[in-house]
């Protein structure tokens, strides 16, 4: 026999490396197979409900780290409350309409307008079907549970039908109406985009300082030689100019230059600065009225003799650059559209769908580009000596978030649902809502104040058809009725039908209007605006599917949905129901690149999830997720995720560890009861009740970087550094079935268990990897339940005993370090320490009952009163002063410690009496024959 042959050396089949690219394929196959999600939610019937609701990514290309930040973190959430007394089905959810996919279809050679739109509706099906199935397979990839064989659509007729009843919903409250008013116009799509569907960017644009000879100065201004300065940002629109708007309470001066015969009309406040930038000498002010003076005077179009344009009074205009006097276009720009309104302008839009100038603007733009009609009118009101200055202006300007192109404000005729007259409803029921964080209440509140009518029509083809019909005298037709038998042959045919069938059989039977005396009919052709499919989800969805419930308990999206799945879904809801969709909403940040810059294929920054996979493995995605702050921006590169790797291979082998060392533990017979545990384990057992409580408090708020700063602490420091660190002198040494070792097991094993199930959420490859080594009762960690803390009598004052020893072992530490630099000792065991103490510590030393020589792993101790302190004991100002010494003595070949009584056993003469002992008894053959060897 072999001295290592009497030591109880933990062995365990669970690997130290994980190979997580394969093994966790395998896992998920194992998965799906035995249907364990099915499995949970029939353990979690009856059980309160909790229900994340999917908000739907977009049905296009591979999922990059965005997508996985989001999946994963819905997936820590939904196993969480699973596990922790919910029933919390989660359903993933796709955005499968919309005008990328057409796009996508032009790109690969399809030609819309030379086909049926049936035959490209079809054509856009198949390719969404694909994406989705391309993307589902990722999404499982990442371990995302889920009912991923019956996600939910937007293409779905029955989620389509149920989008039809919301629009109707709308109409039945005289929210729906038809107007000509300026809205987002994206060229490169053709169609009308809502505020959601654009992003801003940084541009240069001309801005131009221009005079308009006054014609009519109703008494205040002299007509023909004074002259308003007007500011524009867009010389393009100076065609459609149908006014100048001006502030009525700002002042405004009439000034002249030296050596000019004109006169200038300008805000009293900028004059200083114009003058600077136009040049001008000597300004001598003629006069200075109020805004309000000036309303309704005329001045002649810098274009057109025929068109006199009239001073507004507005809201909008500000003194922090321009001139006070702002070039006003109605039909193309938001304020100008209001003011122009107020005051009977009429609506000017002289450029077409693809952004090119038309006849209305005259032959000197007819055809050109809007962009490069900035440059024509520059050039006519310098040929018309009323260009004053012109300047590069930076500023933020909207893009089509699909085509990455400019758009343009264009008034077209557009339905809109009307979000002005339930503003305040909205508003109120922002107030029922929970944020994470808490400043995602008044952004929302914000954004809703703040946001126009929504234009719900778009001039595509992939999407729901809006349910119009229109009579003989062109009237629109939206009743109830009509709503409801469209509802119905969506539910049943899908949308479809209604580009192949004629608008009288769309109609239900019967069906006459007085808008059509004749009974004649004809349909819309515009499609819904997307953000109305995937806001209409809490009815395509949550209603409609009976595992769910509406009100959801959360939407979680990324913090751009402000703007987009949380604003329009709070809308449509209010306005079906009158409350908003959710109980809470958590938003996050965007992912970027490790050097801070958004990432992008084109700027070759990006990396995929797959490619972490394919190297380290899913887990490490996982745990990277859980690892960052996603309340704000996330930075992404190979290095961050190499760190989690060593943080994952920690976890791991720590794990390992615990499954070693209670490989011969049965808990059913085997186990301490609490009140026999010793001192040491108790002490463990409450810090790990106190992680318990902890880490499911963080879950419960949503806190994962706070799970994960926690657990990685509680490996690396409560256990690691402390807990384990000691472990091996009782777990390897003491006898297989003394107390001593059970009662450290005890603790091991409750632990393990614990910390198998806490972290099954973050790691639930690992853990259903670890949980075949324990002895547990369910086949699935992820059938298992969420640990709970399981205090005991007299825990408080242990925890505080043991938390004050803590305290003093980290002076011993130091003191123990000191002595290994200066080569004193090489480890702890070789040194005997001295503890100088004053009456507390010596009362807190007596108050553990457990072997403090041993917890602190030195080979000797003493102890003696503070007072008796030898002079080059280190003094540690507390009321303990240490030594240190090279211990007196052998070294045990069994245990490794440095003792004097090594050999006084003559049957064992290279162990200490503790190791002879043990050995004697529990392998009584080796008294009379000798070890192979002599070293452990």
């Amino acid at each position: 026999m072999r001295v290592k042959d009497t030591l109880n050396l933990g062995k365990t089949k669970f690997k130290m490396r994980g190979n997580l690219p394969v093994k966790e394929a395998e896992r998920q196959k194992a998965w799906a197979d035995n249907d364990v999600y099915q499995l949970r939610q029939k353990l979690n019937e009856g059980k309160p409900t909790f229900i994340l609701h999917d908000g739907p990514p977009y049905a296009n290309g591979d999922i990059h780290m965005g997508h996985a930040l989001n999946k994963i973190s819905k997936d820590f959430i939904v196993r969480y409350k699973s596990m922790n007394g919910f029933r919390a089905p989660y359903v993933p959810g796709w955005d499968t309409h919309g005008l990328p996919i057409e796009q996508k279809l032009t790109q690969q050679g399809y030609d819309r307008k030379k086909m049926s739109t049936t035959e490209f509706r079809k054509l856009c099906r198949q390719y969404a079907l694909e994406q989705v199935d391309r993307q589902r397979e990722e999404f499982k990839r990442l371990g995302v549970a889920g009912d991923w064989d019956n996600p939910y659509l937007t293409l779905k007729p029955e989620f389509e039908a149920q989008e039809v009843r919301v629009f109707g919903a709308f109409a039945k409250r005289g929210l729906i109406f038809k107007g000509k008013k300026p809205v987002f116009w994206s060229w490169s799509s053709e169609s009308a985009m809502a505020e959601a569907e654009v992003e801003y960017h940084d541009v240069t644009s001309p801005s131009a300082f221009y005079g308009e000879q006054v014609v009519d100065g109703k008494g205040v201004l002299e007509n023909g030689s004074t002259y308003m300065v007007v500011w524009t940002t867009t010389p393009w629109t100076i065609p459609a100019s149908e006014g100048i708007t001006i502030d009525a309470g700002f002042n405004y001066s009439v000034v002249q230059p030296k050596g000019d015969d004109r006169k200038f009309v300008l805000a009293t406040e900028l004059v200083a600065d114009c003058a600077e930038k136009f040049g001008w000498e000597d300004v001598q002010t003629l006069k200075t009225v109020k805004g309000q003076e000036l309303e309704n005077v005329l001045t002649q179009h810098p274009f057109y003799p025929d068109r006199q344009l009239v001073t507004m009074l507005g809201d909008f205009v500000t003194l922090d650059a321009g001139t006070g006097l702002v070039h006003t276009a109605p039909g193309f720009g938001e304020d100008d559209f209001y003011v122009g309104q107020k005051y009977g302008l009429d609506i000017l839009v002289p450029v077409d769908d693809k952004g090119y100038m038309t006849s209305e603007a005259g032959p000197d733009f007819e055809g050109v580009f809007y962009d490069d009609a900035n440059q024509i009118s520059l050039d006519k009101l310098k040929a018309a000596g009323l260009l004053l200055d012109y300047m590069p202006y930076e500023h933020s300007y909207p893009f089509d978030w699909r085509t990455k192109k400019p758009v343009i404000f264009r008034a077209t005729p557009q339905w809109f649902a009307s979000v002005d007259k339930m503003r305040d409803e909205i508003l109120a029921a922002i107030d029922d809502v929970t944020f994470y964080p808490s400043w995602g209440k008044k952004r929302l509140h914000n954004m809703i104040r703040d946001r126009g009518d929504w234009v719900i029509s778009r001039q595509r083809v992939w999407g729901v058809p809006l349910p119009i019909f229109y009579g003989e005298d062109g009237e629109a037709i939206i009743t109830p009725e009509t709503i409801e038998h469209v509802a119905q042959l969506f539910e049943k045919y899908g949308s479809d039908v209604w580009f192949d069938r004629e608008a009288k059989d769309l109609l239900p039977d019967g069906f006459t209007s007085p808008h059509s005396p004749n009974g004649q009919f004809t349909k819309e052709t515009d499609i819904m605006d997307v953000w109305f499919d995937s806001g209409s989800s809490h009815q395509g969805v949550l209603v409609e599917r009976p595992e769910l419930e509406y009100p959801a308990d959360m939407y979680l999206e990324g913090s751009d949905q402000y703007r987009g799945w949380f604003n329009s879904s709070l809308i449509t809801s209010v306005a079906v129901s009158g409350h908003a969709p959710y109980k809470s909403v958590v938003s996050q940040g965007f992912t970027l690149d490790g050097e801070g810059h958004k990432m992008s294929k084109s700027l070759g920054n990006t990396i995929a999830p797959a490619e972490v996979i394919k190297q380290m493995g899913a887990e490490i995605v996982r745990l990277w997720v859980a690892s960052v702050d996603s309340s704000a921006d996330v930075r992404v590169s190979i290095e961050a995720f190499t760190k989690i790797s060593d943080s994952y291979k920690k976890i791991r082998n720590t794990m390992r560890y615990m499954l070693a060392n209670t490989s011969d533990f049965d808990p059913k017979t085997n186990a301490v009861p609490v009140d026999d545990l010793a001192s040491a384990d108790k002490y463990m057992l409450a810090q790990f009740n106190q992680f318990v409580e902890s880490v499911k408090g963080h879950y419960d708020q949503y806190d994962f970087l706070d799970i994960y700063k926690e657990l990685m602490n509680f490996v690396i420091s409560d256990l690691s550094a402390f807990y384990l660190d000691f472990a091996k002198d009782i777990l390897y040494i003491d006898a297989q079935d003394s107390h001593s070792r059970r009662s450290m097991q005890t603790v091991l094993y409750t632990i393990a268990v614990g910390l198998t199930k806490l972290l099954t959420p973050i790691l639930p490859h690992t853990t259903e990897e670890i949980w075949p080594f324990l002895k547990e009762t369910e086949d699935y960690v992820q059938l298992a339940e969420m640990p709970a803390a399981e205090h005991f009598e007299g825990e408080a004052q242990l925890v505080a005993n043991w938390d004050a020893f803590m305290a003093m072992r980290s002076d011993v530490l130091k003191s123990l370090e000191e002595a290994r630099d200066q080569k004193l000792i090489g480890k702890a065991s070789e040194a005997k320490l001295g503890l100088y103490l004053d009456d507390k510590h010596d009362e807190l030393l007596n108050s553990l009952n457990t072997d403090v020589r041993q917890v602190l792993m030195v080979s000797g101790l003493a102890t003696a009163s503070l007072n008796d302190a030898p002079a080059e004991a280190e003094n540690y100002n507390d009321g303990v002063a240490v030594t240190v010494a090279k211990a007196d003595g052998e070294v045990c070949d069994r245990c490794r410690m440095t003792r004097e009584d090594v050999g006084e056993d003559s049957a064992y003469p290279h162990f200490c009496g503790r190791c002879a002992k043990i050995v004697r008894e529990n392998f009584p053959e080796t008294v009379d024959s000798e070890f192979e060897d002599y070293e452990a």
